[in-house]
């Protein structure tokens, strides 16, 4: 591979086998993602059929108002021929909705809400009546007559937010998402009241501390590795895929950043070696009704800082080393840090730390923002957190090598 000489100040004091410092997140979040087949009508309504997708607190979609977002394969025409592209879609305004069952047909309901994945989460889009009146003049028909595989209506509705016609539409991946906006919250407004913060919140504040930590031509004169933000999809089901931490996607990135200055392959273990990773994932705020649920001396604060996640199984990737690297940061910038185990009598949920840390054999810390009503469709945190993961964050990032460069252990 041709050496790469990148524009001063950047490669002031990185050479070859220098290591890598990455904050790791993940963007994906439990939701409804749309069937293949979502054409689906019943006792005289339109129903939209989906999937469930990771682990989420399902019976807390029902009765909220439901958009869609995604991505939609098009069919174009460009100089007399044929092309295919994807668009990004947002459907703004609530289109469809999970009902709960009114209390007089399920007396019992309050003393256990069980959900049918399969049969009690379609979204209802529209009546069969509507939807027959609604008949599109393009179609000259029942908007049911458009396609096998989805609601005419459906498709319409879509192609209004991707720029093209129904019949333009060759495939799509869309997911059902609550329209209810983000909010600074309580009553002294000390909250963020969010869909998927976890783990859309990580995200931001890595990507946050990157800019802003190498912003400027001084803030990188001393530095004498890389600094990187990671972020993946599919940690909610396991990460196993193209674009999920179990891919090669972090190794290859290590491996043509070293090589790219120099030839000498015996470079990129040593650099692997100097790399350290940061996976940040939300994590486990005490809930004030269920305490039990928290082992005694570990119980996470909200405004308490970033949690160090531990697990002697290994369920995390921290160790000794890396949360002491982490706590000092912290110290240094006086700033709050907090520890988590799970009790010893309850599993233990993971991360893409120990996925990385074992396929690469990089040091690896697993961090998080304390958090409620984790997997709900809506979730919550401390404003203050979100500020202190953020400067954490972009305090490893400044501080990280010069850290490192102290420290002198066998990993």
């Amino acid at each position: 591979m041709a050496r790469t000489h990148l524009p001063a100040p950047y490669h002031y004091k990185y050479i070859a086998g220098n290591g890598i410092y990455i904050i790791g997140a993940h963007t994906d979040s439990p939701c409804l993602k749309l069937k293949p087949v979502t054409k689906v009508s019943k006792g005289g309504y339109l129903e939209v059929g989906v999937q469930t997708y990771g682990g989420g607190l399902w019976h807390t979609w029902f009765d909220r108002d439901l958009a869609i977002a995604g991505r939609v394969i098009i069919k174009e025409q460009k100089d007399g021929s044929e092309s295919y592209s994807h668009r990004l879609v947002r459907i703004e305004e609530p289109i469809m909705r999970v009902p709960t069952l009114a209390i007089h047909l399920d007396r019992d309901v309050n003393d256990g809400f069980k959900v049918n994945k399969q049969s009690h989460l379609a979204p209802v889009l529209a009546t069969s009546v509507k939807a027959e009146l609604n008949k599109s003049a393009a179609e000259n028909g029942s908007v049911e007559t458009g396609s096998p595989k989805h609601h005419s209506l459906l498709l319409q509705l879509i192609a209004a937010q991707a720029g093209c016609a129904p019949e333009d539409i060759c495939d799509f991946e869309l997911q059902a998402c609550d329209t209810q906006k983000s909010v600074i919250a309580g009553a002294l407004k000390e909250f963020v009241f969010s869909g998927r913060l976890d783990n859309l919140c990580m995200s931001l504040c890595s990507l946050k501390a990157l800019i802003d930590s190498s912003s400027s031509e001084s803030s990188l004169e001393d530095e004498s590795g890389i600094r990187m933000v990671a972020l993946f999809d599919h940690e909610e089901v396991g990460s196993d895929s193209a674009q999920g931490a179990g891919s090669p996607v972090v190794l290859d990135a290590l491996s043509r950043i070293t090589n790219s200055f120099s030839s000498d392959t015996k470079l990129l273990p040593i650099a692997i070696q100097r790399s350290f990773l940061v996976s940040a994932d939300m994590a486990h705020a005490l809930h004030p009704n269920y305490m039990d649920k928290h082992e005694e001396n570990h119980q996470p604060q909200m405004h308490g800082g970033l949690v160090i996640k531990n697990n002697a199984n290994q369920r995390y990737a921290t160790n000794a080393v890396t949360s002491f690297i982490f706590r000092e940061i912290a110290t240094k910038h006086k700033l709050p840090v907090q520890d988590f185990v799970v009790r010893n009598d309850m599993a233990c949920g993971s991360t893409i730390g120990p996925i990385l840390a074992s396929g690469i054999g990089i040091r690896t810390v697993d961090v998080g923002a304390p958090q409620l009503s984790m997997h709900s469709i809506r979730e919550m945190c401390a404003v203050d957190d979100v500020k202190h993961s953020y400067e954490h964050f972009k305090a490893f990032f400044q501080d990280f090598s010069h850290l490192d460069a102290k420290i002198t252990v066998d990993i």
